[in-house]
């Protein structure tokens, strides 16, 4: 927390933290007056909700699996789909530039195949979210949908033999039994993404970043990296990210005072 102080200074690495001269909200009010202000903020709103929009696909892939009866199959389906979340960001990156290529990629080549031109879906801004969001989901959903399959191991099996005695589907026993058994592991999962709201993950959108996409795929993380270490602009880089941890903790508080409100289920 010490140098948090270097967003209210005029910090010079010469004079220290303590040494430099105080600057006050210069840097706020520059970022906020600034041209990317509007562009960072947008586009990583855009992609943090355009991700919460698929915070229920692990859900269901969870409850999807644990419907399966084959151990050996599900132990098989299981490793399989946990494997993407151990490939490297660069190597995921790697695969998208090759497979979206629009010469020589996959889908350059079924594009070909009916004699169509290819889009670009690399150099698209307007596509750039739908990209970075879905290729996450191939990459997490199994990982992801551990917890949730660890909260659905601990139902009791009798609760599943009442539900056959009277004659509940296999629906009914999902809807009645499983999904409220994750509501608590799901609220809670929820509250902390929402703390992450402005939290676009660096790596992936500067790797994924080129001249073609860079006006939908600057995000604050991305401009934060160039301006404090390509630009040397330690101070103004240290505000922008202190106001993007600002109202991730803002919205974490307010979101799980909400959950506290409104269900049993909250952080503190």
């Amino acid at each position: 927390m010490y140098g948090v102080m270097i967003a209210f200074k005029d910090f010079s690495p010469a004079l220290g933290i303590t040494g430099s001269p105080w600057a006050g909200l210069k840097y706020f009010e520059k970022f906020f007056h600034s041209y990317q202000f509007s562009i960072t903020i947008r586009n990583t709103l855009l992609i943090s909700l355009y991700s919460f929009a698929t915070f229920p696909i692990p859900i269901v892939f969870a409850l999807l699996v644990n419907q399966l009866r084959a151990n050996r199959f599900k132990r098989a389906f299981q490793t399989l789909t946990y494997m993407p979340h151990f490939i490297s960001t660069v190597v995921v990156v790697g695969l998208l530039l090759i497979l979206l290529s629009p010469g020589n990629g996959l889908i350059g080549q079924l594009y070909g195949l009916f004699g169509a031109k290819a889009p670009n879906l690399m150099g698209s801004s307007a596509l750039f979210s739908s990209v970075y969001v879905w290729s996450d989901v191939w990459q997490h959903t199994g990982w992801d949908s551990i917890i949730y399959l660890a909260a659905l191991s601990a139902v009791d099996p009798s609760l599943y033999e009442a539900a056959t005695v009277d004659g509940a589907s296999r629906w009914q026993k999902i809807r009645f039994i499983d999904i409220p058994m994750l509501l608590p592991t799901a609220i809670t999962l929820l509250i902390l993404r929402v703390g992450g709201l402005l939290g676009v993950g660096f790596e992936k959108a500067y790797l994924m970043q080129n001249n073609l996409n860079l006006s939908g795929s600057e995000v604050i993380s991305t401009y934060v990296y160039k301006i404090g270490l390509m630009s040397a602009q330690y101070s103004f880089s240290a505000a922008i990210n202190l106001f993007n941890t600002m109202i991730n903790f803002v919205l974490l508080v307010l979101v799980n005072r909400i959950a506290r409100k409104y269900s049993e289920h909250s952080l503190w």
